[in-house]
């Protein structure tokens, strides 16, 4: 008896990731992400075996142009893996990697960033011909800090669940309109107790749909691995979840551990060994810290995080939320709801406290600024008290 046999399944569709499938009652697949450069032809093809060696069902890697486009097309030759793209901004490019890769992800909310004149439906229906034309699964992979603008300003403030789930019904309801069903949907937020909200209320609305279940930017073990545990078992013991990502950071030579402790909360929940807990109980500070990937642009950003961690130990009585992002991409909005963010760029990074950028300062100095901006910010809250 396998661990999925242990597990409670919801009766989502099957869909055919390359050689894997998803839902259906089929095994609950690990997946996982390479933090190398696309590019990087060799160094990222090897990564994607390792990890696919390592029990990864679905590898990805991140595309931002059409040289990654190209570099990623080569890679899905060169590997005995299920290669899955994730597009950023330029959705054109899912034409020319859909011929040769598994699975495509997009984010509904990039779509707005990239060529705004041409609405939302046509990019996502161009999308699904070109996946359909070539035999390719997608992914509805909806983030917390990057949501249909549109649907943002349609709830209280506060409220990051709503637009989340919102966004990817809509979308959903739009593919199974042009007649595209060889898709699953995925809810993040580096909250646990959001990434199980939102994936029980889309699950509700639409339990036939598979879904890809993580939480993202869970950060550096073993708090990350302790927050993902939490959202996995809660979601996974009511049945819900097809497809599962570990988002921790580490360092490149040591990724696999992502898989590997994908596979082991897997086993933890069929055996019962689970945390029993309904809620991710937290304390003093709160480290977001997204998985190194390829569009990371300074190896020096997983040190970093560790530092932060260090750093935050000896405030350990006081409630702050540090964000650590290691690109453009997801750095400058994944880090607006945190008290500190901190996004890394090739040779510096850019501070900000909430939603106001401090300015840019080199990784040497990095530390020193956070340190004064936290001290900052704990003085204006005792004061405030």
């Amino acid at each position: 008896m396998s661990t999925d046999d242990l597990l409670p399944r919801n009766h989502t569709r099957s869909i055919r990731v390359g050689t894997t499938r998803l839902g259906g009652g089929h095994p609950i697949v690990v997946q996982s992400m390479c933090a190398t450069s696309t590019r990087d032809v060799k160094t990222t093809a090897s990564q994607a075996q390792q990890l696919s060696d390592a029990g990864a069902g679905i590898v990805r890697l991140a595309v931002d142009s059409k040289k990654d486009a190209e570099a990623a097309n080569e890679i899905a030759h060169l590997v005995d893996a299920n290669i899955c793209v994730d597009l950023q901004e330029n959705w054109r490019l899912a034409r020319i990697l859909a011929p040769n890769v598994a699975k495509i992800r997009y984010n509904p909310g990039h779509l707005h960033h990239h060529e705004p004149s041409v609405c939302w439906q046509d990019k996502v229906k161009r999308i699904a011909n070109w996946a359909s034309d070539s035999d390719t699964a997608l992914r509805v992979g909806i983030n917390c800090g990057s949501v249909d603008p549109a649907k943002v300003g349609s709830w209280p403030p506060g409220d990051s669940v709503s637009p989340m789930v919102a966004s990817a019904l809509e979308h959903v309801e739009f593919l199974d309109s042009i007649g595209f069903e060889r898709y699953v949907v995925s809810l993040k937020d580096s909250d646990p107790d959001l990434v199980i909200a939102a994936n029980r209320q889309f699950a509700a609305e639409r339990p036939d749909v598979p879904l890809h279940l993580g939480v993202t930017e869970a950060g550096l073990p073993p708090d990350g691995v302790i927050k993902t545990r939490v959202a996995f078992e809660q979601l996974l013991s009511q049945g819900i979840g097809d497809t599962i990502r570990v988002s921790l950071t580490l360092p490149n030579q040591l990724k696999y551990q992502e898989v590997e402790t994908g596979q082991q909360i897997l086993a933890d929940i069929a055996a019962g060994r689970v945390r029993s807990v309904v809620q991710y109980q937290r304390s003093g500070p709160n480290i977001i810290s997204c998985p190194s990937c390829s569009r990371v642009e300074n190896e020096a950003f997983v040190d970093l995080a560790q530092d932060v961690k260090r750093l935050s130990e000896q405030y350990s009585s006081h409630d702050i939320t540090i964000a650590v992002m290691g690109c453009r991409v997801n750095g400058p909005g994944e880090t607006d709801d945190a008290d500190l963010g901190l996004w890394c760029a090739p040779s510096f990074v850019n501070l900000k406290r909430g939603a106001e950028s401090l300015g840019a300062f080199p990784y040497d100095e990095i530390l020193g600024k956070l340190q004064q901006e936290i001290e900052s910010l704990i003085q204006d809250r005792e004061s405030a008290s």
